[in-house]
């Protein structure tokens, strides 16, 4: 009995799927709604490790280990995204605190 709740209870590939899937679209809705550069970095950040999620399902669920050879490069251009996008978000922020995504027109000089 005991190890039928176990196994009954075991995450699938289905349940990573469908978490990945649903964390993709709450960070798509926080692109598509909020206007702070800030949330929708944020928002983005989250679209990407849901997919990284997803990639990491099916390399478990295939035995093959490409999945998370793609994981590994995608996290290092999100983090290389993450120190130069965070970088000019802030010096935005600090130069209008009250900015949103239509004042990056201020970069063209």
């Amino acid at each position: 009995m005991m190890s039928a709740l176990i196994s009954a209870a075991t995450p699938t590939t289905t349940w990573y799927l469908v978490l990945s899937a649903l964390l993709f679209g709450i960070g798509t809705v926080g692109v598509l709604v909020r206007r702070n550069p800030l949330v929708m970095f944020m928002c983005i950040e989250l679209m990407l490790n849901a997919i990284n999620l997803s990639f990491v399902a099916f390399a478990k669920r295939m035995g093959d280990i490409g999945g998370q050879t793609t994981v590994f490069f995608v996290m290092v251009v999100a983090a290389a995204e993450v120190v130069v996008g965070l970088g000019i978000i802030v010096s935005i922020m600090r130069k209008r605190p009250g900015a949103n995504v239509d004042d990056i027109s201020a970069l063209k000089g």
